[in-house]
């Protein structure tokens, strides 16, 4: 299997991104929380990383993504930013940090974006949070949004279904997207919507918009890494493409070694001093 190889080693940037968009270049975007994965990442070729909320999920066993703290994603963010030379990197606002209060909000992203050091921050919701997206961007801070499945809100919705699929939400979505291109946000990602409406958002659109589980008529694509390369077994939804199992290769492994500790195989005469 063949891999992809970089031709444009530049940093990318979010003015990049759109560039990308208008040649009609895909971007391609995972999720990564530390050091190792991020770098590894990175080498590969990845145009952006998300220092993704779901590190609540995949690092810290929580069912949803609200109780993750600046704190905590701020160590991730830090963690990422150590290995990354290529990508741009986004860190997501955790729950709390932004909703209700713009100047609240215009502290965390700075706090974000000087401890991190990373690129943009990216901001769950529409027109309920306006004020603190706008209060972020008259800092100089880049700004994703993020519509359609909003994770933060799942207390809300009761569901992880797929969003906008009635006539009034996904008005509302075109209506959110639209403004939030207007204020000034850089990309918008798209969650677990119906692909012609993702289809007909990208289309409106001049910033890119990132889909993960909104079709393949957006500008790019989104997956949490964990997912992707099988660590996460639990996790099947219709959107999701394998590219390993790893999870199954690590049970092998570390089974492997513990019969040989207990064989005494391990170490033998060349594995020691």
């Amino acid at each position: 299997m063949s891999t992809y190889t970089v031709e444009d080693k530049r940093k990318v940037t979010t003015h990049r991104l759109i560039e990308m968009k208008q040649r009609g270049e895909k971007i391609s975007m995972l999720t990564a929380y530390d050091y190792s994965m991020a770098k590894l990442i990175d080498q590969a070729g990845i145009d952006a990383i998300l220092v993704g909320d779901s590190a609540s999920n995949v690092m810290a066993g929580n069912v949803t993504t609200l109780p993750i703290t600046l704190d905590q994603m701020i160590y991730h963010g830090k963690s990422v930013m150590r290995a990354v030379e290529r990508a741009l990197v986004l860190v997501d606002m955790p729950f709390g940090s932004y909703q209700g209060n713009p100047l609240e909000a215009l502290k965390s992203a700075i706090r974000i974006m000087k401890e991190t050091h990373a690129d943009c921050v990216k901001l769950e919701g529409g027109a309920e949070i306006r004020e603190s997206i706008e209060k972020i961007l008259s800092a100089g801070i880049p700004v994703c949004g993020h519509l359609g499945l909003t994770p933060q809100s799942i207390n809300k919705f009761g569901t992880y279904n797929v969003r906008a699929k009635e006539e009034a939400e996904a008005e509302k979505l075109v209506s959110d997207a639209h403004m939030l291109e207007e204020i000034g946000c850089f990309a918008v990602v798209l969650e677990k919507i119906p692909a012609t409406l993702a289809t007909r958002v990208a289309g409106e659109l001049k910033i890119p918009v990132i889909g993960i589980g909104a079709g393949g008529g957006v500008d790019g694509q989104v997956l949490v890494m964990h997912d992707m390369l099988g660590i996460n077994m639990g996790f099947s939804p219709r959107f999701l493409r394998r590219y390993a199992n790893i999870g199954s290769e690590i049970i092998e492994s570390v089974g492997n070694y513990i019969k040989d500790v207990k064989s005494q195989d391990f170490p033998n005469e060349k594995e020691q001093y």
